[in-house]
């Protein structure tokens, strides 16, 4: 049952493309913009997870208290480096490894982000190329 609604999901995923062929025409400026603003939506979602994953062990593996478990994941997030001082050997390994997850969420973040920006700026770069090549045929 749970295997059959993944492949659901995967499939209309499939099916249902986020960005255009560079074939197609450009995207009209106004649902350019609307792509931007979903991706940014992607990128915050992404990021609220990776601050309920640190918030979360802070607060279990540290035993620090909600608003400073937000505060510390934040703050390595963010990469400003850890804001309390941690003393059990288990919040400490949460610590290295919530880093380096902290490492890869903003460069995914990042990606996530710049997607729709980079794939306009490539796809006026080839219509720009093929508009070249009828003209010298």
């Amino acid at each position: 049952m749970f295997s059959s609604a993944l492949l659901r999901i995967f499939k209309r995923l499939k099916s249902n493309t986020m960005l255009e062929h560079k074939r197609h025409a450009l995207l009209p400026f106004p649902q350019f913009i609307i792509r931007v603003l979903r991706f940014f939506l992607y990128s915050l979602l992404l990021v609220c997870f990776a601050l309920l994953i640190g918030t979360v062990g802070y607060h279990f593996f540290a035993e620090l208290n909600w608003i400073d478990s937000f505060y510390n994941a934040s703050m390595i997030l963010a990469g400003m480096g850890p804001a309390a001082v941690l003393t059990t050997t288990i919040a400490k390994i949460f610590s290295s490894f919530y880093a380096l997850f902290s490492g890869l969420a903003f460069l995914g973040t990042i990606a996530i982000l710049f997607t729709p920006i980079a794939h306009r700026f490539l796809h006026i770069m080839h219509i720009d190329e093929v508009d070249e090549i009828k003209s010298n045929e």
